[in-house]
């Protein structure tokens, strides 16, 4: 396979959300499969996944030994607002001939452009927004979600913070799709062991970097657990302020409920360390992981991948192998063929080994528990992380029948 070019596309406001791309000849738009990466690319999500996950996604492309048809790679800043989300999305599919829109972190855009893949009958694989409800009540024949979602990282780190003690909990919540779906199901899991919710406040999401009232209150809380259910940069604020205001000195304890590799790096582990978090991938985790990683980081600019970014490595590779096994022009005309064919198939790559994807659209992959490491622990750059506890891929998610997904017969 040969890539015929590669299109960065910044998001405006106007009249135009991306800028025309050319037309192809009809006998090369035939044989011509584009994907659109739509994700954050400079607002608090960016270093999450943004252009980091652009590189992940043309490395499946290089990567993918098929003949016979063209792959390029396109890219779109959703500034985290559902309607230019959508906006971009209907603009790819109707005029820009994208057959696979991938990323979209932030779960009220995810939402968005979940609808608009469903009416146009195209593929959309979700590996950055956290809502269980892409496969739960919102699922869709064409979409997949393929990491993390608000269940997974409730069941891994908030369980494991009531278990080590943290029976009483305050929330600090992203005020959007995201950061509700999140305080939800931890606080399921906390009353499930008899835990208690003693409080939580909302603030405004892309807009808040000042944390001080809200860290305030949950300190006056008195519970033992302040939880955040936000991520990226919003994460990082919120732990350096906690820091700032002495927060954790009276025991207290800090749980990120979503937070990444590129995060830890951000805070340094003088302030990062002892955080328990849960990712589905770590660039150290075994030899497979390292080999992705060391294949990575060159078009990476040095920066490791974590679950987000490499992500878009595996669907990538994993959507071009269902393409090259039915057809470019088969895949071209439907997106509910194209996810048929991807669920009927295993997955296997370097970054998350072996697995498959169920009829509600969830791509299934352990979990792991991670400690992050002190200084005096910390051996090599990006040595984060030690590995505390592991849940099976076939445990680590909602299950089926929970969901209440319409494609999941009774």
């Amino acid at each position: 396979m040969r890539m015929t070019r590669r299109g960065v596309l910044a998001a405006s406001v106007g009249a135009s959300l991306t800028p025309m791309l050319p037309r192809l000849p009809q006998a090369q738009a035939a044989d011509t499969i584009r994907i659109g990466v739509l994700n954050d690319q400079s607002g608090p999500y960016r270093d999450i996944s943004g252009p980091y996950g652009v590189a992940c996604t043309q490395m499946a492309v290089d990567e993918f030994a098929a003949n016979g048809f063209r792959v390029e790679v396109i890219s779109a800043d959703h500034q985290n607002k559902p309607d230019v989300g959508a906006s971009i999305a209907r603009q790819w599919y109707d005029r820009d001939g994208v057959d696979m829109i991938i990323d979209v972190p932030t779960s009220s855009v995810g939402l968005a452009v979940n609808q608009v893949a469903r009416e146009k009958n195209k593929v959309y694989i979700n590996t950055g927004a956290a809502t269980s409800d892409l496969t739960g009540v919102q699922c869709t024949p064409v979409t997949i979600a393929w990491m993390y979602d608000t269940y997974m990282l409730a069941k891994s780190t908030g369980a494991a913070m009531v278990r080590a003690g943290g029976d009483s909990w305050f929330f600090v919540t992203a005020d959007y799709a995201f950061g509700h779906a999140l305080e939800r199901d931890t606080t399921a899991f906390i009353k499930a062991a008899n835990g208690r919710v003693l409080g939580s406040v909302r603030y405004p999401f892309p807009s808040t970097s000042d944390f001080s009232s809200f860290l305030v209150q949950a300190q006056a809380s008195g519970a033992k657990v302040i939880a955040f259910a936000n991520a990226g940069a919003d994460t990082v604020n919120c732990i350096k302020q906690a820091a700032e205001f002495g927060v954790t000195q009276h025991g207290t304890k800090l749980a990120a409920l979503l937070m990444f590799l590129s995060d830890v790096h951000a805070l340094g582990l003088q302030a990062a360390q002892g955080l328990i978090l849960t990712e589905s991938f770590y660039w150290d985790l075994n030899d497979r992981t390292r080999a992705v990683t060391r294949r990575a980081l060159p078009r990476l600019s040095g920066v490791y991948p974590n679950m987000a970014s490499i992500a878009d490595y595996s669907a990538t590779l994993h959507y071009l192998k269902a393409v090259a096994d039915m057809g470019v022009k088969a895949a071209k005309a439907s997106g509910v063929d194209v996810v048929n064919r991807m669920k009927a198939m295993p997955t296997d790559d370097d970054a998350f080994g072996p697995g498959r994807i169920r009829e509600d659209g969830r791509k299934l992959c352990p979990s792991y528990l991670f400690e992050v490491k002190t200084p005096g622990e910390s051996s090599k750059p990006w040595d984060y992380y030690k590995l505390i506890g592991t849940t099976p891929a076939e445990e680590a998610f909602r299950p089926l029948d929970k969901g209440n997904c319409p494609l999941v017969k009774a």
